[in-house]
């Protein structure tokens, strides 16, 4: 064995002892139901919430792209890649939220990391809810900014924090609107009452918001009206739309300095036809039947209620994330199998 794979042999080792190591499982497609050659299982591990991967009207709108336009865009964005469905796409992104523009991304970790990047410098200061998801804090760290993090939730944290930056660095606080792993809700009015008194721009993640919350699945910044407070809402075309890629809606200046500085944006292919046609597919479903995410929600929490009832720690959650807290890493990865 070589001293590299020696070393990753070691590193798995660890993370095998730990009851952290991640493995690949090969599943024969997508949907509510997974069906194996023995059994089928209810799937309740997908971010396609709306079962809109394989619905009808998206894939027929996927389709209709891949024969109008092509497999794949061919380009960047800046070079011969912008086609007139992605500027369709950003159009009707931009409505959907309630913001004057919108820019679509090759995904929704890849939207964080051109975003943050973009905005600061080392002086600046980014400030992030603590449990905020892995990309943020990626993109934190490769600004070079200054890192800071306020408590989960914690609108008087934020504040306290805030009052320790240099009148001279410009400021930005980013947080989820729903939590990827507890399922829990920000408290955004707070959040972004408290960045505007400190001059600092707010950043929300709508990654799992995006499709489910507010009218027609808006989201939960424009259900609260708080269009003007958040200069950024960034959301994902991979959860509810059923689909993949990531953009941010914002006004259009900010979209034109995006362009210009988020190299991950930049340097990027754009997303191939098929997956723009998918995602202008979900968006027409989506306000033409703009009661699914309400519809969605409501079994959720039937469901949670049940849960609950049964004896199971759902912690805060109050959206269609549900987690079971187990508190050890061991137990969890056998309740895991057992599920299978």
């Amino acid at each position: 064995m070589r001293a590299y794979e020696a070393w990753c042999a070691a590193e798995l080792q660890r993370l095998r002892a730990q009851g952290l190591e991640r493995q690949l499982r090969e599943y024969p497609g997508v949907g509510g139901k997974i069906r194996l050659p023995a059994r089928s299982l209810l799937n309740f591990s997908s971010n396609d919430y709306l079962g809109l991967a394989r619905h009808p009207e998206v894939l027929a709108a996927a389709s209709a792209a891949l024969e109008r336009w092509g497999a794949g865009s061919g380009a960047s964005r800046l070079l011969a890649g912008h086609l007139e469905c992605h500027a369709a796409l950003e159009q009707q992104l931009a409505v959907y939220k309630g913001y004057p523009a919108a820019l679509v991304f090759g995904s929704g970790y890849l939207a964080n990391l051109g975003i943050i990047s973009a905005l600061l410098q080392r002086q600046d200061w980014i400030v992030v809810d603590r449990l905020a998801h892995a990309s943020i804090l990626d993109a934190a760290v490769m600004s070079r900014a200054v890192l800071r993090r306020f408590q989960h939730n914690d609108a008087m944290h934020l504040d306290t924090v805030l009052a320790g930056k240099p009148a001279a660095a410009k400021g930005l606080v980013v947080t989820e609107a729903v939590f990827s792993m507890d399922g829990d809700l920000a408290p955004l009015a707070d959040l972004a009452a408290v960045a505007g008194r400190h001059g600092a721009m707010l950043l929300v993640d709508e990654a799992h918001a995006t499709g489910i919350f507010g009218a027609q699945g808006a989201g939960l910044v424009r259900a609260a009206g708080l269009e003007d407070a958040v200069p950024l809402a960034m959301g994902t075309l991979s959860k509810a739309l059923g689909g993949y890629g990531g953009f941010v809606a914002c006004s259009e200046p900010l979209r034109h300095f995006l362009i210009n500085k988020a190299r991950s944006f930049i340097y990027s292919t754009s997303l191939p036809p098929p997956v723009i046609g998918a995602a202008l597919g979900a968006l027409q479903h989506l306000t033409t039947h703009p009661d699914l995410g309400a519809l969605l929600l409501a079994r959720a929490a039937v469901f949670r209620t049940k849960l609950r009832q049964a004896g199971l720690d759902t912690g805060a959650s109050a959206s269609q994330i549900i987690p079971l807290l187990v508190g050890d890493n061991q137990k969890t990865l056998q309740w895991s199998q057992r599920l299978r």
